[in-house]
């Protein structure tokens, strides 16, 4: 079988919940599964020396016109959140909590998280928020919540996000397809060629 797909993503990156939606249909076609794999960028950024980019002059002006022509390109559901850039802590928590015993309702999860977040506009930073996200879900409020405060449910994300760097991450999304790197919603048509051709 060949390995999955590996999709890093940061909860607070637009171009993360765009890759999310064609990200799973892409790999299929290919016969590939997908690891998803959240990430948080202002940990990133501190290895990186960068900033967010809506705090960068100019491209963060860009960023905002560039994202809404992309979902309307897509018919993506968007709202441009007030909280942009939001944390993305809670939600990185409770994918990770769940994602070795169902994995499948974690990916359920996260699309859920980005919808609220880009689809509807939410601030996703507040625990509560992803608890009640969750619960919507039918997953267990109250064992989301106890999640979140965990200690092995905050190391485990610590370390993803140490081997993500590791790894050569250091945006969102960034996708690795057998050890080789693309980084960028844009680079999805570059994804599905290298796997239909094997790569040049």
């Amino acid at each position: 079988m060949p390995e999955p797909i590996d999709f890093y993503f940061d909860f607070s990156s637009p171009y993360g919940y765009f890759a999310s939606r064609r990200i799973e249909e892409l790999a299929a076609a290919h016969g590939r599964t997908v690891t998803w794999r959240p990430i948080l960028l202002g940990a990133i950024f501190k290895v990186t020396g960068m900033k967010p980019n809506l705090e960068q002059p100019l491209r963060g002006e860009y960023l905002v016109h560039d994202v809404g022509r992309i979902a309307r390109l897509t018919n993506a559901p968007f709202t441009y959140p007030d909280s942009a850039p939001a944390s993305s802590v809670a939600a990185s928590r409770a994918f990770y909590w769940m994602t070795d015993e169902h994995p499948e309702q974690a990916k359920l999860l996260a699309r859920n998280i980005f919808h609220a977040h880009w689809g509807e506009g939410r601030d996703i930073g507040p625990a509560a928020t992803i608890v009640e996200i969750a619960g919507a879900q039918g997953l267990d409020r109250t064992a989301i919540a106890a999640a979140l405060q965990d200690q092995d449910v905050k190391d485990r994300l610590r370390a993803e996000n140490e081997a993500a760097v590791d790894r050569g991450v250091f945006g969102s999304p960034f996708i690795i397809v057998d050890e080789e790197p693309f980084w960028g919603w844009d680079r999805l048509d570059m994804v599905d060629r290298w796997l239909a051709t094997g790569g040049w």
